[in-house]
């Protein structure tokens, strides 16, 4: 749950908000009804009242064409839909009966200094943010040649070694041992690390490293987008593919990521193949697919086998 007070402290600096009215309400909650959480702020609209209402100077034109009891009226309707607020853009002053139902009703009134299009904009991108949904997973998070990579397995395959000797070659940490995941758009999931293990990794024998003052500053990231899992695992499952016909995929908050499965073995350069993976996944992202190649040449082998036989 969002409420105008965390939204005002939170986002005030970024949309130049202010109060203007209402404020003994700012725990009025933006409520969350399922839907994309950018509906939730929009230009004023009495048909969806339980968003927050933005006014730009078409809306105040709007507003000001209906009679002062028509007015009442409308505003009757969007405190009983639900508003959380109403946020009057381009410094407009709001009018006075505008102004005198919000104190009297305790609806949340704030003004911004920017037009109503940007301040929609910047607040969307807020929302869509701050109200994704979240998991926490087990694993490392790395920048592996600028694609987001979360390495996974069972305690004790060596996910922090591996993840150590991928820093050494010059890729970067964001998070290990606990991942904050984000579904920050449809098909987009952002990850980060908790503040308290930031920059730090742990490595059985060494303790805790602090990856930032070892390897420098460009040794770290803040937050990736999560475009690979590779799984490591001790054993093939029986079912696994050595040659597999279509890319595996893991859900994740309702996100299919690409999924990569690695055994670990004596004699495995697990680091090698991991940058394998990662530069098979950017080629797959820029559409070359080098099994459907294959299979195509093969095809063509076995036509031209049958021609000549």
């Amino acid at each position: 749950m969002l409420t105008i007070r965390e939204l005002f402290s939170e986002y005030a600096d970024k949309s130049s908000l202010t109060w203007i009215a209402g404020e003994a309400s700012a725990n009025r909650a933006v409520a969350i009804d399922g839907g994309p959480s950018a509906d939730l702020v929009g230009h004023l609209n009495l048909i969806h009242p339980a968003r927050i209402q933005v006014f730009g100077k078409e809306e105040l034109s709007y507003y000001n064409r209906f009679e002062p009891r028509r007015r009442l009226h409308h505003l009757e309707d969007l405190v009983a839909g639900g508003v959380p607020a109403i946020i009057m853009a381009e410094a407009l002053c709001p009018p006075a009966d505008l102004l005198d139902f919000c104190q009297t009703q305790q609806i949340p009134l704030l003004a911004s200094s920017l037009s109503a299009a940007e301040t929609i904009d910047l607040l969307r991108i807020y929302l869509s943010k701050r109200l994704a949904p979240t998991t926490t997973m087990h694993g490392v998070f790395l920048d592996v040649l600028g694609l987001g990579v979360l390495i996974r397995g069972d305690s004790g395959l060596g996910k922090s070694e591996l993840a150590l000797e991928l820093i050494s070659r010059g890729h970067g940490l964001v998070a290990d041992d606990a991942v904050e995941l984000a579904r920050i758009a449809p098909n987009t999931i952002e990850g980060h690390c908790p503040p308290l293990i930031q920059n730090l990794l742990e490595v059985r024998g060494l303790g805790l490293l602090d990856i930032r003052t070892i390897f420098g500053e460009t040794s770290v990231r803040r937050k990736m987008l999560l475009k690979l899992l590779v799984q490591l695992v001790r054993t093939h499952p029986e079912n696994f593919e050595r040659l597999p016909m279509q890319q595996q995929t893991t859900d994740i908050l309702g996100t299919p990521v690409r999924t990569v499965t690695l055994q670990v073995a004596a004699g495995r350069n697990l680091a090698v193949l991991v940058e394998a993976a990662v530069r098979n996944t950017i080629l797959s992202l820029r559409g070359i697919d080098t099994m459907s190649e294959f299979i195509e040449r093969q095809a063509l082998a076995i036509m031209e086998s049958s021609r000549n036989g």
